[in-house]
């Protein structure tokens, strides 16, 4: 299916010189949603995943329905202040300034097979922090999986030695 008609381009959004991808016609768009979840989901399959994680928010759109369809369990990561139980948190790298993500202590158990999700794949800062909370927890990464990547933002260089499926690039 070619996604890239069901993403709408914002220009100068959040700020000037943006060229922001909204996904939310593709999702709004039932048979293009089924088949980019359907996509990841068949990846998965063959990776033999036994959980899913996905930073918010838009991580738990795409992740939430591939690990319903795979009947396994799907691991929030969020940040610092936002999991009500004990967490294990890493700080990483924005543009301008740093951030802290978490995950729930208990999320993930050594040696569990994870998906890891999100939208968009850009400079990777957010899902390399994701992997090192997984793999802090004893997780093992078989795979990441992107609805679209910016690869003009280089972010499939912090992701080097991990399998990846994107949907669409730009």
């Amino acid at each position: 299916m070619d996604y890239k008609q069901y993403v709408k381009i914002v220009e100068d959004w959040p700020k000037k010189g943006i060229k922001f991808k909204d996904i939310t016609p593709l999702m709004e768009n039932g048979a293009a949603y089924k088949s980019a979840v359907d996509e990841i989901v068949a990846y998965a399959l063959k990776k033999q995943v036994d959980i899913v994680v996905g930073p918010e928010a838009r991580g738990f759109i795409i992740g939430c329905p591939v690990s319903y369809a795979l009947e396994v369990g799907f691991a929030p990561v969020r940040k610092e202040g936002k999991l009500p139980r004990e967490v294990i948190k890493v700080d990483y790298g924005l543009e301008y300034g740093t951030n802290v993500l978490t995950v729930h202590k208990d999320a993930i158990k050594p040696g569990q097979r994870v998906l890891i999700t999100d939208d968009l794949l850009a400079t990777g800062g957010t899902i390399e922090a994701t992997i090192k909370l997984v793999e802090d927890l004893g997780g093992v990464v078989v795979g990441c999986a992107f609805i679209i990547e910016l690869s003009y933002l280089d972010g499939m260089d912090k992701l080097d030695g991990y399998d990846v499926l994107t949907l669409m690039s730009y």
